[in-house]
Parts: C-alpha cells; structure tokens; sequence
C-alpha cells in the first residue's frame, strides 16, 4: 500500500512569506529612522562640537612665554635682566627610547649629572607633549654640532629662550634673590595655565615676593599642522603680557659701598631713609652668585655653599638674630623718662657692679672698676651698665617690652621679602612658654642692657633707630620704589607709617639724641675712637653682644682677652646710628660677627652716602684731608662694580 505524501497549503506559506517581509521592512524602517535621526543630531545639536573636534587635529594652540620684568635700583642702574640663550629641549611622546638618545647625544653635547636629574624631576611635573629644557646655554659650537645630528634625534629641539642673568653675581643676591625650576610643591600653588610655556618662578626675595608682577601672563599661537604633526603655518596670535619693571629703593652705589666696607668679615648692614621707610642698603656677608641656581646648581656646589661655616646662604639682615646689647639702652632711657622712673638730673653711683635686694649675684659693669656718679646723658655715652641694671629693675619688664614693641622689636617689621624673623622681645609669658621656666628679677636686670633673652635682627635693629630718628614716626620699611606699568606709566609707591610714639614730654627725644651724639664727639663715649671725628652731626649707639661667657676673674683686665679666644668665640659688635641729626637723611644698623668693627664699617658707609653722594658737606672742605684718602678705596671699588657688567649702568626712566 502507498504512503500519501500530503500537499502543502500554498496560501498558508505564502501569508507566512508576507508576514515575515512585513516585519524585515519595519525594522529596516525603524533602523533608517534611527539613522537619519542619529545624523541630524550629529550634525544639528552637536556640529560645533565636532567642528571643533576636527579643527583640532589640524590646529594647535602654542603657549608664548612671556618676557619676565627688570628689576632695577633707585637711579635706573639694572640689576636682573634677561639674557637670549641657546637651550636644548626635548618632546618626551616623541622620543622612543629616552636613556639611549640622551648616551648618543652626550656624545655630541656633554650632559652632566645635573642635566640629567633636573630632566627626570621635569618629565614627572609636565606632560608629554610639553617642551623640556634638557641643557641650557648652549656655546655656538654646540649649536652647530647638534644642528648637523637633529634628523638622529626626533623629539629634540634647539630654542632660543630668554633667561635670567643677574649682572654684579653675589652683590644684591640677598635681596634680588633668584629664579629657578619650578618643582612639584609649587605646582599645587601656581596658575599651571598662566605658566604653561614657562619653566621657572621666583625662589626667594624680590624674585619671590614680586612674582605676579614679574611674571606676566602667558600668550598663545594658534598653528596648522601638516599630518606628520608638524606646524606649517600661525593663524593667529594671543600676544603675551610681559611682566612689570621694578624700580627698588636701593642705592646700588651704597649697596657696593657697604659690602666693600664688610668685606672679609661676617655680618650684615641695613640702611634706611628714616623719611619714608625705604631701604637704601640690605647687605648680608657673605653671599652666593644667584646665577649658579638659574641654570641648576650641581648638588656637590650646593651642599658646598650648605656646609660652609661662613654660612652664605643665611640671609643675616633678615634672619640674623643678636642680642640687642648696649643698642637698647637708648630705647629704654626713653621709656624711663616718659614714664617719670628717671631724670635727666637723676644720678647713680656706678661701683662696677649691681645687686638685687635679698640677693647676693652681683651684675657686672663693663668696666671693672666702674664709672662712678652716673646720670642719664653720661650713662648713655659711655654704655653705663649699671645705671640701666637699676633702671630696667624699677622699669619692670612689662614697659620695657611695650616700648621695644613701639619701636618694632619681636615683631615683622613689614618690608617685602618673605624670609624675616620677629625676633625675641622676652617676657614671663614668652619665658613659660618656650623655656617652661619662671621669670626672675634677673631676667629683668639683663634685659635692661640687651642680653638675656632678647633677640632682634639687623632690619629691626635700622627700623628702630630710623624711628628714633624720626621723633616717633615708625614707617614700614620697604624695597619698591615704583612700578613700571604695560603702558609704560608709573606706579609710585608711597610711604606706610605704622604708628607715631607719643611723649608726655617732647622735649625727651632731644635729651636723648644729645646723649648719642656724645658717644661720638665726648672722648668718654664707647663711638670716640672708632668711628672718630666727622663733617656731619651723628646720633648713635654701640653695642657688644657676648658669644662665649667666661668666668670673670676680678684681678684680670686684660683688654685683649677677647684675642685669646678662638675667632668664633669673640664678641658681635653692633652699632646704630642716623645723620645729620638736624635732618636725618639715613638710618643704619650694622652687625658685625666676632668682631669689633662695626663703628668703623659704620662710618665708611656713612661717610660715602652723605660725602660723596649727597654731599651734605661743600666739596672743598673734603680735598686734601685724611677723609679723602680714606674714602678714595670705597669710591673706587663702587665704581668698579657699576662698571662690571655692559647692562650695569644708569638707565633713564620712560
């Protein structure tokens, strides 16, 4: 029997077939729709996007570094400029093998340990399609030699670049400062945008504090690349902002004058014109050539200059801390005058030494034997001990340290530079705190002539006496003199008073300024015989602060026991003073380490500022006399030093 084979139902499959077609042309419809809808939104909402996209590819925007301002000195004398060198800079995603290029390019240029650290310390703080210096201040013939092997080395480039120079090295250092790479911490602290074609920023003084000023703002070039990636064409340009020119309140002159007068010794001069609170000098011996950081200074010469027990990094004007010593006993005289504990008539014995009541320590005068009767006016002139052991007692410490705060001693005196100290001005509340230990009368006694505890710097020390100077009048020192704007105008910067110290008696500060002056002109005075007879009127202190204490042995007066001891051992010499005292046109402060040559460094400055510069004296009471031939040196070296540098000379302002 036969199988049946069944017939298929045509209209079945063929419903079937269209149902199948219906469905593939509705996803096919919804797939078209999608698309045209996708392309719409491409090319309607986010055309600028991808306009933008792929110009990119084609364009790049390049910053410009903008030209860092000049610092110049009161008379237009430049002392930081910027100087065209050859650099050689590297394009890190460009270079395939790193250590091998640079093996193969030491062979053409020598790289040192330097080059290379500073490059790896750059490559972590840039990204990779930044420019790099990898060696800067290429020599012509490097140039020439590196030029001839460029197609070797993709990725390394040769610029030219302005870098900063400055022209008379160690001189200013401590005040200029410097420039230097940027590293990681600071890069937390900058706008990376405005220094993104920019691979150095100030490290300290002037350099630092001034660096928004300096800076300026960064420009941009707007470039077409071919498709290798390299620029064919600018399209356009962002010109860069150059930053400001800074004119300093320093004397250059008197600045070189100063430091010729501290040569070999250690310590530090700060000078002020007591009118207006601008430093005239701010020298700190010794010092180091800020050059030598611009570029990248080798760690083997920067622990060099680190281990160095002249210590020439330490900026001494600023961060030096000294006993007050004698320099104090003016301040306090005042005080005890304005606050009636004393006289001009009062007289004290002096038997060459100081007892407490209920107590059996002796404090010591200077001079063994004493000075015998004492009153103010003498006791000023020849640094009488004794007379302020007994004056800073009934004082007490609470008014002696407000009248040292009016001065501003123990505080920042203001001045623009970051690296001050405050200071010490002791007290039993700064005693208990930093010494856990009670305050004593003693403690008290001893501040009276500024040992102890009490600590100030050299810029406190010119401050102070400026203020003295000025009957009361405390300005704010400062170093900018006036600004140099885009347009070419000036921005004068004006003088700051802090406050004024008011006096039950006006009369009081000339008391005290004739007590100074005596110092210098009565031949019992502790300025007699070092700083000698002078054309112009001078007020001023000494001061000796003690480094090493040795036992007092009552039968030795030995004048030279302080040359029996090991240099660093000796005493600090410290003097103040301001002139003419009829009008006051500088205040000075010197600190002399281990030495007692601070009078006489003090008078070779003056004598240079007020002779030969402002010459407060007619010229022909100085030819042919001793003075002449003693400034002769100091006016020489000076020149020499303008002269030094091609860049080193007056420049008229605008």
């Amino acid at each position: 029997m036969y199988n049946r084979t069944p017939i298929k139902n045509h209209i079945q499959e063929i419903q079937l077939i269209n149902q199948r077609c219906i469905a593939v042309l509705l996803v096919m419809i919804i797939l078209v729709l999608f698309l045209i809808l996708r392309l719409g939104y491409l090319q309607l909402s986010k055309h600028l996007l991808y306009n933008t996209l792929s110009q990119q590819n084609s364009l790049d925007l390049i910053p410009i570094e903008p030209t860092r301002g000049l610092i110049y000195d009161r008379n237009g004398v430049l002392l930081a400029e910027n100087i065209p060198v050859f650099s050689l800079d590297i394009i890190p995603y460009k270079v395939e093998n790193l250590p091998t290029a640079l093996a193969e390019i030491g062979k053409i240029i020598p790289l040192n340990d330097t080059d290379i650290v500073q490059l790896q310390k750059q490559l972590k703080q840039h990204r990779r399609f930044d420019e790099i210096p990898l060696k800067l201040k290429l020599s012509e013939e490097e140039v020439a030699k590196f030029a001839e092997n460029l197609y070797r080395f993709p990725g390394f480039v040769i610029k030219a670049r302005l870098i900063r120079h400055y022209p008379f090295d160690a001189s200013l250092s401590h005040v200029l400062g410097y420039v230097g790479r940027i590293n990681i911490d600071e890069l937390d602290d900058i706008d990376t945008t405005n220094y993104s074609a920019t691979n150095y920023i100030g490290k300290l003084g002037i350099e630092k504090y001034y660096e928004d000023d300096l800076h300026g703002k960064v420009g941009y070039e707007q470039v077409e690349n071919d498709a290798s990636g390299e620029p064919v064409r600018v399209l356009n340009q962002i010109a860069p902002q150059g930053g400001k020119n800074l004119y300093l309140t320093l004397d250059s002159k008197l600045q070189f004058a100063a430091e010729k007068a501290l040569e070999g010794m250690r310590g530090a001069v700060v000078a002020i014109q007591p009118k207006t609170g601008e430093v005239l000098a701010l020298v700190s011996q010794p010092s180091y050539d800020p050059n030598a950081f611009v570029s990248g200074i080798s760690t083997q010469n920067f622990q060099t200059l680190q281990d160095s027990p002249d210590r020439p990094l330490y900026n001494r004007a600023l961060r030096g801390l000294y006993p007050l010593a004698s320099t104090i006993k003016p301040f306090i005289a005042l005080e005890g005058l304005n606050s009636g504990i004393t006289n001009p008539s009062f007289t004290l014995f002096d038997p060459g030494w100081y007892q407490l009541k209920n107590s059996e320590h002796l404090f010591h005068d200077w001079r063994h034997h004493g000075h015998g009767n004492v009153n103010l006016n003498r006791a000023i002139t020849c640094s009488c001990d004794t007379y302020f052991y007994d004056l800073a007692s009934k004082l007490g410490i609470q008014r002696i340290d407000n009248v040292l705060t009016e001065f501003g001693f123990g505080e920042l005196s203001g001045i623009d530079l970051d690296e001050e100290l405050p200071g010490i001005i002791a007290s039993p509340v700064w005693k208990k705190k930093e010494k856990h230990l009670p305050w004593y009368p003693g403690d008290t006694v001893l501040s009276g002539i500024g040992q102890g505890y009490m600590q100030a710097t050299p810029l406190q020390l010119a401050v102070g006496i400026a203020t003295l100077a000025n009957r009361g009048q405390h300005f704010i020192p400062h170093l900018i003199l006036k600004q140099q704007q885009q347009n070419k105008t000036y921005l004068q910067q004006q003088a700051t008073l802090n406050n004024s110290i008011e006096l039950t008696d006006k009369n009081y500060w000339n008391v005290i300024i004739t007590a100074m002056q005596n110092v210098i002109t009565s031949s019992e005075g502790t300025g007699y015989h070092h700083f000698g007879h002078t054309l112009y009127t001078v007020a001023a202190k000494t001061g000796t602060a003690q480094v090493y204490t040795k036992k007092r042995n009552e039968a030795d007066e030995d004048i030279n026991d302080q040359f029996k001891l090991p240099e660093k051992l000796r005493d600090h010499s410290l003097f103040i003073a301001f002139a003419p005292v009829e009008d006051p046109k500088i205040a000075i402060a010197v600190v002399v380490e281990n030495s007692k040559l601070a009078s006489g460094v003090a008078r070779k400055i003056m004598d240079y500022y007020l002779l030969q510069e402002l010459k407060v004296v007619p010229a022909q009471m100085i030819p042919g006399s001793p003075l002449k031939k003693m400034l002769e040196p100091i006016k020489n070296s000076v020149d020499a030093s303008v002269r030094k540098s091609n860049t080193g000379k007056p420049y008229a302002p605008g």
